[in-house]
């Protein structure tokens, strides 16, 4: 399928002696794979992303129509750059700002950037599943009742295993509030395009104020392609611009943008279609996972979680877990590679993570059905082994005791891990993926998170350290 935007570029590229950016002039190609008849530069009749008013503009208002949101812009930086921009641009440096404590650590990193002040909301957990569930309404409401000067709020919806959270609820708090509402919505690009798809509502159609999304996590999109999508009048436009300006490369690649039009092209012709198949094959999926005995897969039709009904889960997000089959998920995610030939997206104490895109047919759906069930019948009647076998909360509770940005500019030295306890800690710690710290610079280490990374590292999962070179130790604020 050719976009209208990859049409647009190739007559360009056909027109002119490229006396200009890349140095290959798309004529020197030292890999034959890669699209260089599409890798141009800022020409005349190609636009510039960051003023846009031409083919680029074109393609962005044909995004913005397809999510119904007042105005999008392409990120060729993924969700990342997006979430950078669009916290600096919904919150004054160095204000105070409510967010949700299992976010991305590129949130952490815009918290870090603008030397905000930051409220944490610690989720619920499910503890069958040892995955966080969402942010409540009431969460929301009490800490904007306890923290008024807070400049905005910053929700993950959904979370990396699938949670939703009730947006529409939060956007109409913070709007009594007259503040912003920024959603990292990296994962759920696929919400609320087609109706009767069985996929939630995008946080776009829910009334929030920024939406960043990731085109290419559950759509077919080229890895590092994303959206930022605008609502409202809370946040400037221009402000929102020169943000961007400031975290997305001035030489966006083009090739990357004409995959994003591409996308879009593709989901206004064929998208219904496509989503209906997907759904009918997640449909049989779960239906056959219900016959499982020891192997447990989170139904998202079914009650789960605070044994609520209220609690949405995104269906295409196929987690999954072996506790009762007594294997971590490392061990299943093994398992499934070497058997199976099935590359899951995550594995994480006992849980692993399996996701589904439109790409999916349903033969391939169905693989992971047959290997979950030849496993289960293979692991049935095992016993877990409690000391093997973790189920550490995925977001501990924290005590901060200074800003990140106050942390990482101060004196520093590295501590051994089993004396730190008590200690500032001045180091992103996190398990990658999801990349949700376990601790950020400015929090006291407490034996909880060392329990934590201990237990994390046992089931085959490395924590991550965003300073220290060595894994044994810990740097934290010095004496």
């Amino acid at each position: 399928m050719r976009s209208i935007l990859q049409s647009q570029i190739e007559e360009l590229s056909d027109k002119t002696l490229p006396m200009h950016m890349p140095g290959h002039k798309r004529v020197m190609r030292p890999s034959d794979i890669l699209p260089y008849e599409w890798d141009i530069t800022e020409i005349e009749g190609a636009d510039d992303l960051h003023d846009a008013d031409g083919i680029l503009k074109e393609a962005m208002d044909r995004a913005s129509e397809l999510w119904k949101s007042r105005r999008t812009w392409f990120l060729v930086g993924g969700s990342t750059c997006g979430l950078l921009a669009a916290i600096r641009a919904a919150a004054p440096f160095g204000s105070e700002i409510i967010a949700a404590r299992n976010c991305h650590r590129s949130v952490y990193h815009a918290i870090e950037l603008g030397g905000y002040k930051v409220h944490w909301i610690l989720p619920e957990e499910d503890r069958s599943f040892d995955v966080c569930l969402d942010i409540t309404p009431e969460q929301v409401r009490a800490c904007l009742r306890r923290y008024p000067d807070s400049a905005a709020v910053i929700v993950t919806s959904p979370t990396y295993e699938g949670v939703v959270s009730d947006i529409r609820s939060i956007a109409d708090l913070c709007h009594r509030a007259e503040i912003p509402l920024v959603v990292d919505e990296a994962h759920g690009a696929h919400f609320g395009l087609f109706e009767e798809s069985g996929f939630p509502e995008s946080a776009v159609q829910c009334g929030a104020d920024l939406v960043v999304q990731s085109v290419h996590k559950t759509l077919p999109s080229l890895t590092q392609t994303a959206l930022l999508h605008m609502n409202g009048d809370l946040v400037r436009e221009k402000e929102m611009e020169r943000q961007l300006a400031i975290f997305e490369t001035s030489s966006p690649s083009y090739p990357l943008m004409i995959s994003i039009d591409s996308c879009v092209e593709m989901l206004r012709e064929y998208g219904a279609a496509l989503f209906a198949q997907w759904n009918e094959s997640l449909e049989r999926f779960y239906k056959r996972a219900a016959e499982l005995h020891s192997i447990r897969v989170w139904n998202p039709d079914l009650r789960q979680g605070r044994g609520k009904s209220d609690v949405v889960r995104d269906r295409g997000k196929i987690l999954i877990n072996f506790r009762d089959a007594g294997i971590t998920g490392a061990q299943a995610a093994q398992l499934l590679r070497e058997r199976y030939g099935i590359e899951t997206e995550m594995a994480s104490g006992c849980n692993v993570l399996a996701m589904t895109s439109c790409a999916d047919t349903e033969e391939e759906i169905g693989r992971l059905a047959d290997a979950l069930r030849s496993l289960d019948r293979e692991l049935s009647g095992s016993e877990p082994d409690p000391g093997r076998i973790g189920a550490a909360p995925s977001v501990p509770a924290v005590h901060t005791a200074c800003t990140i940005l106050k942390a990482v500019n101060s004196e520093q030295e590295d501590v051994p891990a089993e004396v730190c306890e008590g200690r500032i800690c001045a180091e992103y710690l996190y398990a990658y993926p999801p990349g949700i710290p376990i601790l950020a610079p400015g929090e006291y280490i407490k034996k909880e998170h060392l329990d934590i990374m201990r237990q994390m590292e046992k089931d085959g999962n490395r924590i991550r350290h965003s300073v220290s070179e060595d894994t044994r130790r810990i740097t934290c604020l010095a004496e």
